[in-house]
């Protein structure tokens, strides 16, 4: 899992801001936590405080460890404007088990690396450096005889060309840094509807509705609408362009996406990525203004569907009738202001219990 994370110098975090995901000592919701590491976290933040950046930051590992390299529109205007060192610095801690990893980069735009560095237990085991006094170091079982050509490969990350070019020796650390690449190359970033952008997982284009009849999945689509408290009946159709979703309405068939509301379209969206989540066992989910279209019930029913399952996640919104002891706890709840990124229960000296209206709290203007 992801356990910590920290960024500079990149979009609009002029400096370093630091997500940190450790868990504090509650009893209450323990399905949100996993391993002393929060699992289920939701975020809020005003306009233009950075909630969709935090995202493509989080995201940008993905750009140059996996193939999964669709998103260069959302990393236009990469480093900060105000920031003059000439580039962004990131560092991810990951626990894995009683095992920890640290890897660092420093990158002038999305695509230009500089120096990385991999420590897998507080050991140096892969790095390259590009800026100073230029070096490579390949301490990986089975890296040794590696070209060092790779220094003057600024597009090319030391942790792919290990991954792609070595066979690596069956040790506990190689074990390990395949469990840290499996998890980046299962991250995911998406957002609403009106945009239907992502990052991770695939490539390409998608159609939300073919996808669901093409994997004969609308009889659970319509079972999962129900449940969220969509009433309604599911078919397909044909006519001249193919196979077609359709609302049945009486005996009358309705196009599907021609009557459905914002929100039964946001969910659509959703449920084609829930799908894909559970498929290809996702690792982490950051999920961006996640409930822009969706009744407070509903925005709750999304997250208790995420939490239920093995996948870290982080949704962003304005929505605080979902910010509940109910549904979480303080420590999963995060306010992004003024380049910083903090639990509640970390911005006030009130003692949060589980009776406490978090909402209220908020409101009355408690944690700032």
């Amino acid at each position: 899992m992801l356990e910590k994370f920290s960024v500079t110098n990149f979009k609009n975090f002029n400096e370093k801001l630091t997500l940190d995901f450790a868990a504090s000592d509650y009893q209450f919701n323990p399905q949100s936590i996993k391993d002393g590491i929060v699992k289920t976290a939701i975020v809020y933040g005003a306009n233009a405080s950075g909630k969709s950046n935090l995202g493509f930051a989080i995201l940008d590992i993905v750009q140059h460890l996996t193939r999964w390299n669709n998103s260069d529109i959302h990393y236009n205007h990469y480093l900060n404007k105000l920031n003059k060192t000439p580039y962004a610095e990131f560092e991810y801690c990951f626990k894995f088990g009683q095992n920890k990893v640290i890897y660092r980069y420093s990158k002038m735009d999305h695509n230009t690396l500089l120096d990385e560095s991999l420590h897998i237990d507080d050991k140096e085991v892969l790095s390259v450096r590009r800026i100073g006094v230029k070096d490579v170091n390949f301490s990986l079982q089975g890296t040794e005889n590696l070209n060092k050509d790779i220094i003057d490969s600024d597009k090319l990350s030391i942790i792919r060309y290990v991954q792609e070019n070595t066979v690596l020796i069956d040790s506990e650390e190689t074990q390990i840094f395949k469990e840290f690449h499996g998890f980046v190359n299962k991250m995911l970033f998406f957002r609403s509807v009106e945009e239907r952008s992502f990052i991770g997982l695939k490539n390409g284009e998608y159609n939300i509705f073919q996808d669901i009849i093409k994997k004969n999945n609308v009889q659970d689509f319509q079972e999962f609408l129900n449940e969220a408290g969509i009433a309604c009946q599911l078919k397909t159709a044909n006519d001249l362009f193919g196979e077609r979703l359709v609302f049945m309405i009486g005996d009358e068939e309705v196009d599907f996406s021609s009557i459905a509301s914002s929100g039964t379209l946001a969910l659509s969206l959703f449920y084609f990525w829930y799908q894909r989540i559970q498929v290809n066992k996702t690792s982490f989910v950051f999920i961006d203004e996640f409930d822009a279209f969706y009744h407070h019930n509903l925005s709750k029913f999304v997250v208790k569907k995420l939490k239920e399952i093995d996948v870290q996640v982080i949704f962003t919104t304005h929505n605080t009738d979902i910010m509940s002891n109910d549904l979480l706890r303080p420590d999963c709840y995060f306010i992004l202001a003024n380049n910083q990124i903090t639990p509640i229960n970390k911005l006030t000296d009130q003692e949060l219990r589980a009776a406490h209206n978090l909402q209220k709290l908020y409101k009355a203007h408690a944690f700032e």
